[in-house]
């Protein structure tokens, strides 16, 4: 999920709050700034995430969504920089990235 929300006024400011704490609150983990990623094992929860986003969208911005394989997501090379070691500490599923 990628996402450029405005972050001039106070209320864009906080509105770009908003919008990432529900996505960390739903389980999101950052991969770059404004880049985030979910582990979503079947295509019915992609489909409630989606909605979940859909719900807690901005009000102006760009959000976008693009939905890879576990086999695809595996296969990211750095060209620069090093994969980190963060791991998601929670008992539904590990996530390594």
């Amino acid at each position: 999920m990628f996402y450029d929300l405005p972050v001039e006024t106070y209320a864009e400011q906080k509105e770009y709050r908003r919008f990432q704490k529900s996505l960390i609150k739903s389980g999101y983990i950052m991969m770059q700034e404004s880049v985030y990623c979910k582990l979503a094992l079947n295509n019915s929860i992609v489909k409630s995430e989606k909605q979940k986003l859909y719900k807690n969208k901005p009000h102006c911005g760009i959000v976008q969504v693009l939905v890879v394989t576990e086999k695809q997501f595996a296969q990211i090379e750095y060209i620069v920089g090093k994969k980190s070691n963060i791991k998601e500490d929670r008992d539904d599923r590990l996530i390594v990235l």
